[in-house]
């Protein structure tokens, strides 16, 4: 996948973008990320979430 400069394309979600997409609340996400059930990268003190890990947790599960 390549970057567009002009157009970069954000290829992670903060907790409150994701949850949305999952169904469920903010602390809904901090749950599943808890759990192990959906994975995420921390960069500092900011936790983001991938959209592999998402599209993975919708299919069914983590890899």
């Amino acid at each position: 996948m390549t970057l567009n400069q002009d157009n970069p394309t954000r290829l992670t979600r903060k907790p409150e973008e994701a949850a949305p997409m999952l169904g469920v609340g903010r602390n809904g996400v901090y749950d599943l990320i808890r759990s192990g059930q959906l994975r995420s990268i921390r960069v500092g003190r900011k936790i983001l979430i991938p959209l592999t890990a998402i599209e993975d947790f919708l299919n069914g599960g983590t890899k």
